[in-house]
């Protein structure tokens, strides 16, 4: 049964490896009490003796700039322990947040009832999933950012196709129902972790494939049209030059080709014929023009053409190496068109690949902050399970108060857990990289592109 709340009077079931001590089997004798959890002397893996350290790590990868300018796509996903109800805690966290203020819009977050095992099995899946939810999101933001790379960031059409289940993230997430076709609540925590982070390690694996096959013949074909554009000292003359501006199968004479800025049209024309000895007189003549530029034709014999390059080049001619073959310019043309009509072929299949993998990592991503809320609200909380996900998508105008107000509603959960501000400089402290609150917190960024704009 899926459920927006774990309250305590529905879930006896999930205490059943609990024995009637207080102890959970497999555990040692027990010393002092974690959050409704006995605590052992022994440290767990994953764990830090103290709750008052016993801090979340959440890195982020890039800071990516805003996909969409016009909301905040910021989410803070929490949970605090039932009232009576869960449905108290609810009211509390709306009274505080929304009806006397505008700190926040919020969201019930519905997590079902999963199974819970022991207590060694949740400490280690915690630190497990905190690695698991970092690669996770990795895998979507390369997704996502292939997809504006390949649609060539733009904007629109990128957002088009970043949706989760067919709709937008921020639909998605404020509406978010546990998928139990692909992740089955009877499995255990660490099964669920682990369909998670195959279906994550195939899609990365599948892209890294898919992106270097594509990205070879985008490559291809760029370096090919980088050839025929640019400036006429270095761009393709194939696609300028003609057969009938050639002196071709002459045992004595060559065509030449070079490049004169137009600011020196007249002192070619007045000295080209003198360069060297045995030039064409009046041979010469305009092909083409760029910016800069012209392309002349000059025919001379072809024991001159060292020193007519030579010369050329005292006189601040370029000459261009070329020789006209025909076989080899229609080559170069065909190539250009296989690679085009091939990138053609391959766009459809790719755009629609990332459209429904983005989908895919992005509802594993947000599952498995969903299970990372369950695990530590069970930590802290305690058993039977008895806590209210909610999900706050804070005004960005007033995060930091909402903050303060979130930390006077919970701080009696934890009293050594003061509001930290992430940008202080304490020495020893990382906190760019760490976030601890007297609530179960985890942030989830739908920021997820960088737009070269």
């Amino acid at each position: 049964m899926n459920r927006s709340v774990m309250c305590s009077e529905t879930a006896d079931s999930s205490a059943r490896h609990v024995t009637s001590n207080g102890r959970i089997p497999g555990t040692q004798p027990l010393s002092r009490t974690y959050g409704g959890f006995a605590q052992t002397q022994k440290s767990f893996p994953g764990q830090l003796t103290s709750p008052s350290t016993n801090r979340d790590v959440l890195t982020s990868a890039v800071r990516w700039r805003n996909v969409l300018p016009a909301a905040m796509t910021e989410f803070w996903l929490i949970s605090a322990p039932g009232e009576k109800t869960c449905q108290q805690t609810w009211d509390k966290l709306m009274v505080a947040t929304t009806r006397t203020n505008n700190l926040s819009t919020n969201n019930k977050f519905n997590i079902p009832d999963l199974k819970v095992g022991t207590l060694d099995v949740l400490v280690g899946l915690s630190d497990e999933m905190a690695k698991l939810d970092t690669f996770v999101e990795s895998v979507v933001k390369k997704v996502a950012q292939y997809m504006a790379d390949v649609l060539e960031d733009s904007r629109d059409k990128v957002q088009e196709n970043l949706l989760a289940n067919g709709v937008d993230l921020v639909t998605y997430i404020t509406r978010f129902q546990w998928d139990m076709a692909k992740y089955p609540i009877k499995q255990s925590l660490k099964n669920i972790s682990e369909i998670v982070s195959k279906q994550a390690t195939q899609i990365d694996n599948d892209l890294k494939a898919r992106a270097s096959a594509y990205n070879n013949l985008k490559g291809n074909l760029q370096n090919l049209e980088r050839k025929n554009a640019g400036s006429l000292l270095t761009r393709s003359l194939a696609d300028i030059v003609k057969k009938e501006d050639f002196v071709l199968d002459s045992e004595y004479l060559i065509t030449m080709l070079v490049v004169v800025l137009k600011t020196s049209y007249a002192d070619w024309q007045k000295t080209y014929e003198t360069l060297s000895e045995m030039v064409v007189p009046r041979s010469t003549k305009l092909l083409f023009e760029d910016h800069d530029s012209g392309l002349f034709s000059v025919t001379l014999f072809r024991k001159a053409v060292d020193d007519f390059k030579h010369k050329a080049r005292e006189n601040k001619f370029t000459v261009r190496d070329f020789q006209y073959n025909e076989e080899e310019m229609k080559a170069d043309k065909e190539e250009m068109t296989r690679l085009s009509t091939d990138k053609k072929k391959q766009f459809g299949p790719l755009v629609r690949w990332l459209k429904v993998n983005f989908s895919e990592a992005f509802i594993a991503w947000i599952h498995i902050k969903a299970l990372r809320v369950f695990v530590e609200s069970v930590l802290r909380y305690g058993l039977p399970v008895n806590f209210q996900a909610m999900l706050l998508q804070p005004n960005k105008k007033n995060m930091k108060k909402l903050r303060e107000v979130l930390y006077d509603l919970y701080k009696h959960l934890d009293s050594s857990a003061a509001i930290i501000d992430a940008s202080m400089d304490i020495p020893g402290l990382n906190l760019s990289q760490q976030e601890y609150y007297p609530y179960v917190y985890y942030k989830i960024d739908c920021n997820l592109l960088d737009f070269k704009v």
